[in-house]
């Protein structure tokens, strides 16, 4: 393809919470080689620095060996007030160049520089702010592989905070978060809900049906309904309507559905497409509610925080810019 180069340019790290995955990446954006470990920043090989050392030399230490003038960058909780080291957030209106500003480094013992990307904060008048570490690195690359998206798009992006974020002209102008994931969880788990609920799946046409009802419950809902319908997720059970199995289908559903009652009525006004961000089967379950809800995704992306990654290093100068065409190899 045009523009592709197989020479490596970039290491680029998505180190979360749980997990770190590091990319080896070309001139023109294509991830050569990855590699995953659950090393987050909760589960370092040894608490502090030495913990951090480690789990970055496990992963990228016969990367540095064979090429050692690579720039490293980095995204995700490693930014954190937890992590390797803080990078504070960055205000919105915010764009690749912005993280790059914001952007924090650190030493290795290899002497290696690490540019870590900052999270983003939102202050929208009137309202409690708002903040994402991480996300903001998948948008950025969900931008540089869809330049379509960068004129006017709203984006969500499911997890266990979710974000519904509004972009405009290549920036993030605002966004919303919702934990949706949590509350699940923490439903399922440390609630009455959880007693009836088995581990078994449910049959497909049993957790399709369940589903909808949870859907359909939430959009036709009044505000202040959550407290009450959550309770179905007990009461359906115990009357036999739904088995077993099914009420986690239920509960997903209806607490999905909340947040998409919530997610299209704060972006009614943006006449924007609208585009799912993250892990296949969640994004999946976003696209069957938002279609019983009429607004179906314009286009569904999967993992974008390489992309994201190279962005991030473009903009703080770190890369030059893939030629014209190059993006098509973009993950």
């Amino acid at each position: 393809m045009a523009g592709v180069s197989c020479a490596p340019a970039l290491i680029a790290l998505d180190w979360g919470t749980s997990s770190l995955r590091g990319f080896l990446m070309d001139g023109a954006g294509a991830v050569l080689e990855q590699r995953g470990s659950g090393h987050g920043i909760v589960n370092l090989p040894e608490p502090g620095v030495p913990g951090f050392e480690a789990a970055f030399a496990a992963m990228c230490g016969a990367w540095l060996d064979r090429f050692p003038a690579l720039p490293v960058v980095a995204g995700g909780m490693v930014g954190s007030a937890q992590g390797w080291r803080e990078a504070a957030y960055a205000d919105c209106p915010a764009d690749a160049r912005r993280l790059a500003a914001g952007a924090a480094e650190v030493g290795t013992a290899r002497g290696v520089r690490i540019l870590i990307a900052p999270g983003l904060v939102c202050r929208a008048p009137g309202a409690a702010p708002d903040v994402m570490r991480g996300e903001e690195i998948q948008i950025a690359g969900a931008l540089l592989a869809h330049p379509g998206l960068a004129a006017r798009s709203l984006l969500v992006m499911p997890g266990t905070h979710s974000k519904w974020v509004v972009v405009e002209d290549g920036r993030i102008i605002r966004f919303a978060t919702y934990m949706t994931g949590e509350l699940f969880a923490v439903l399922c788990r440390h609630s009455l809900l959880g007693r009836l609920m088995t581990e078994e799946a449910a049959t497909p046409e049993a957790a399709e049906a369940a589903f909808a009802r949870g859907i359909a419950m939430a959009r036709d809902s009044v505000p202040g309904d959550l407290a009450h319908q959550i309770f179905a997720a007990r009461s359906l059970g115990l009357t036999g309507e739904l088995p077993a199995a099914a009420l986690r289908d239920f509960l997903s559903a209806l607490l999905i559905g909340h947040e998409v009652v919530s997610g299209t009525r704060r972006a009614a006004s943006e006449g924007a497409p609208l585009a799912l961000v993250g892990e296949d089967a969640l994004c999946r379950r976003y696209g069957a509610a938002l279609q019983q809800f009429g607004t179906p995704p314009a286009v569904q992306l999967g993992n974008t925080a390489p992309a994201g990654l190279f962005h991030f290093a473009i903009a703080a100068g770190l890369v030059a810019p893939p030629a014209p065409g190059a993006q098509e190899t973009l993950p």
